[in-house]
């Protein structure tokens, strides 16, 4: 399997995915810190994660991807949310939390 056909496996086939630096104990940058601070909040139980440090594939592969030069990157339901500063905004006015009810 190649590292798209991985990615979007694991898009699918998780409601929640954060790829992100490090992991939900350990982040490795405050971006990702902050998006498991946010998702936390949310109250998100069943987060899948991937350290994008552990893996220089799928860093880059996400990137390609998502056509988004960063990680953190959060997926909800298949789909490509953004990175922490746009998950705060999505937080700050309900929009995040809404959609994870669906």
């Amino acid at each position: 399997m190649n590292t798209q056909d991985l990615i979007k496996q694991q898009i699918t086939t998780h409601s929640v995915v954060l790829y992100m630096k490090g992991t939900p104990e350990s982040p490795q940058c405050g971006f990702s810190a902050h998006a498991i601070k946010i998702l936390n909040a949310c109250g998100v139980n069943n987060l899948f994660t991937i350290d994008v440090l552990a893996n220089p594939e799928i860093r880059q592969g996400i990137k390609e991807y998502s056509n988004w030069p960063t990680v953190p990157q959060i997926y909800i339901n298949g789909n490509f949310i953004g990175g922490s500063d746009i998950a705060t905004e999505m937080y700050e006015n309900g929009e995040l939390q809404e959609l994870l009810q669906k």
